[in-house]
């Protein structure tokens, strides 16, 4: 078919329509038009023809999102402009580039470029969603610069059958960040990324030479991103490398920095993670074991006493599913209670806060979900916490109150287990439902409602009627206007399908 572009790229519509005299024009008809045609462009014939359609196309795209940066449809960094790297252009020339296209006349200026309508591949995607994609990838990372990785993603997702690895994380090329920098602080930049880079070739023998180029910070420089070397050896899992950068005095718990002002790439999901957390993400078992030998906190930047901002390395491992891990973390005394909260103290999500129970619940992983309820539970302090008490309605306890400590346990456990419960329910996990149901947790009328509602899909007749004779344990109090509107209708579909 004929290509067009959407409304939201059109550019004819912040053209003034009038000819008063005075108003001025921001295009020709002819500019506009040479616009629309560098982001239609589905084919380039060689590297110089698509960096200038790139470079034109990103000059009149970014004024355009600045103005509509708030509906959803993030074009570009709120902090400037965005660099496409040399290699990335190399890389959308690979998928681009038709050696039957050339220069139609390379000595006019614009060079103009023929634009064929009828597309040879009905998949072929236009420029300007090579770029979108290209540039929200960039923009997740928080980068200042589009890469061959960001392409080669926009590929992934544009073209059927293309397919490559996720993206690893890694030190960023730090040239892009150079070029607002005076020349002292460019050479500083560039010696730094050097360290990195050297340390993060894997080459032990080169750890003194990589620490004298990477700043007053030495060994626990950040990178961007807010990263130590420490942190980028555990992603990979090089474990001779950790333990090299160990015995050169690297910060077993240092975090990912939450500021982004000196740090301008720190994602927001990886502020406050140490390096533990990282290799427990990754899944590498050898380096976790070394990095708590070596005395890394098991809670991760948990501080004893407050409020956990981040996901700690044992939410991970279970959410992962590694049962290993899990083990190793429990052995080494995590607790499976600990959830996540955000910064003003406010719960993650309206059922709970997503603790380690929750997590492996959620993600169906059976086995660790077992392991985590075998644990002996940990002995809580007396003294209870004004948000404690708010939620319980309790007075304030007498010093001497022995059993409080076992009922406040058993309190918050069962609370931690009505979450997991629900989380199970509602991802279509009810084998892990019905384990948490065994061990004495009560339905709410919505976990009830939810596993029936998977039994009857997965088809199985016996736990449909193990589940209807549950329903009288429900507390007279659940019943709310779900039981009619969902039901019902569910109960006489289960009914009609048993005749």
């Amino acid at each position: 078919g004929v290509l067009c572009l959407p409304d939201s790229l059109n550019l004819h519509k912040d053209q003034p329509r009038s000819n008063k005299p005075g108003e001025v024009q921001m295009f020709s008809q002819s500019e506009l038009r040479t616009i629309e045609q560098s982001l239609l462009a589905t084919r380039v014939g060689s590297i110089a023809e698509l960096s200038d359609l790139v470079s034109r196309a990103m000059h009149h795209l970014q004024p355009l999102n600045a103005k509509q940066h708030g509906n959803g449809t993030p074009m570009h960094q709120k902090q400037g402009s965005l660099y496409w790297e040399p290699e990335a252009l190399y890389t959308l020339c690979y998928f681009m580039h038709c050696p039957q296209m050339e220069w139609e006349n390379p000595n006019v200026e614009p060079s103009k470029v023929t634009l064929q309508t009828e597309r040879p591949f009905i998949v072929l995607p236009p420029l300007m969603e090579w770029i979108r994609v290209a540039v929200a990838h960039a923009g997740h990372r928080r980068s200042f610069s589009v890469d061959s990785d960001d392409v080669r993603q926009a590929a992934r997702l544009l073209l059927p059958g293309v397919d490559c690895e996720p993206r690893q994380l890694k030190i960023d090329d730090c040239f892009c960040a150079s070029r607002k920098l005076d020349a002292v602080a460019t050479e500083a930049k560039f010696k730094q990324d050097l360290g990195f880079r050297m340390l993060n070739c894997g080459r032990t023998d080169l750890v003194k030479q990589a620490i004298s180029l990477l700043g007053p910070d030495g060994i626990n420089s950040m990178s961007e991103q807010g990263m130590t070397p420490l942190m980028y050896a555990c992603v990979r899992g090089d474990e001779a490398m950790v333990q090299m950068l160990l015995d050169a005095g690297a910060d077993l718990n240092a975090e990912v920095v939450s500021t982004a002002h000196k740090y301008p790439s720190v994602h927001p999901e990886t502020r406050h993670w140490t390096a533990l957390t990282f290799a427990v993400l990754h899944g590498h078992i050898p380096v976790v074991q070394l990095l708590l030998d070596a005395g890394a906190k098991v809670e991760g930047s948990l501080e004893h006493g407050e409020e956990n901002y981040s996901e700690t390395p044992l939410q991970l491992a279970a959410a992962a599913g590694n049962f290993e891990l899990v083990s190793l973390l429990l052995e080494r005394g995590a607790d499976p209670m600990i959830g996540t909260m955000y910064r003003n103290g406010i719960s993650m999500t309206p059922q709970g806060d997503m603790n380690s129970f929750s997590q492996a619940a959620a993600h169906g992983h059976r086995n660790v979900f077992r392991k985590l309820l075998a644990q002996p539970e940990k002995e809580k302090s007396d003294i209870l916490s004004l948000e404690e008490i708010l939620a319980e309605g309790t007075d304030l306890p007498d010093s001497a109150a022995a059993p409080l400590c076992a009922s406040r346990n058993s309190k918050a456990k069962l609370k931690a287990l009505k979450e997991a419960m629900y989380h199970s329910a509602e991802h279509g996990y009810v084998d892990v439902t019905i384990d948490i149901r065994s061990i004495g947790v009560p339905w709410t009328l919505h976990t009830w409602l939810e596993s029936l509602r998977t039994s009857f899909q997965q088809h199985r007749r016996p736990l449909i009627q193990c589940l209807l004779k549950e329903f009288k344990s429900i507390q007279e109090e659940e019943y709310t206007e779900e039981l009619i509107t969902q039901g019902l209708p569910l109960m006489f579909e289960i009914l009609k399908a048993s005749k």
